[in-house]
């Protein structure tokens, strides 16, 4: 959430609309450094392209 200087629910709007991706340990839900830095690629290359 820091990272992405976005709140929890936006958060987990992304997790579950598969945006974001996520692997769940036990209760946990982690996001890989990986997705993450795949995500914000994504985002940047969408923004650049308009």
């Amino acid at each position: 959430m820091a990272r992405l200087q976005l709140d929890r629910s936006a958060v987990y709007d992304l997790l579950r609309t598969r945006q974001l991706a996520s692997i769940t340990l036990g209760l946990n839900r982690l996001i890989p450094a990986y997705a993450l830095a795949d995500f914000i690629h994504t985002h940047l290359d969408q923004e650049a392209a308009c």
